[in-house]
């Protein structure tokens, strides 16, 4: 089953937005990882039971067009990255496949028409 997640990415006033978010829409915050640098570096809210994910970028600005991303979860390592694969030779890599603090398998890129996206696994071992 995949699932899809808008993922919000700002520069440097990720925590203000949860906040604001917080009040404005009754969002729960799910997670919260700070980087070593005291930036969001993952956060989950839950509105009304839609999963948002919320990050400050690392070392590029954030700006109209490129402050979105659709994550698309998937079941296993393998799903992404035979998905990866298919956009692999004419994207821009922004995040190789690795480990992270929450997915076991995770990549983000831009693809040829400009449409950023991130393909990741829950945390498991699949």
């Amino acid at each position: 089953m995949l699932i899809i997640t808008p993922n919000l990415h700002f520069n440097g006033q990720c925590k203000k937005a949860i906040e604001i978010y917080k009040q404005a829409f009754g969002a729960n915050v799910m997670q919260l990882i700070y980087d070593d640098e005291d930036l969001v570096f993952h956060a989950e809210l839950n509105i009304d039971g839609c999963r948002i994910i919320l990050s400050d970028s690392e070392g590029e600005s954030s700006s109209f067009g490129n402050s979105m991303s659709l994550i698309i979860t998937f079941d296993t390592a393998d799903e992404v990255k035979r998905t990866f694969s298919l956009f692999e030779e004419s994207c821009k890599i922004i995040h190789p496949i690795q480990k992270t603090d929450y997915s076991s398998c995770f990549v983000s890129f831009i693809d040829k028409f400009g449409i950023r996206w991130e393909l990741m696994t829950e945390q498991t071992l699949k």
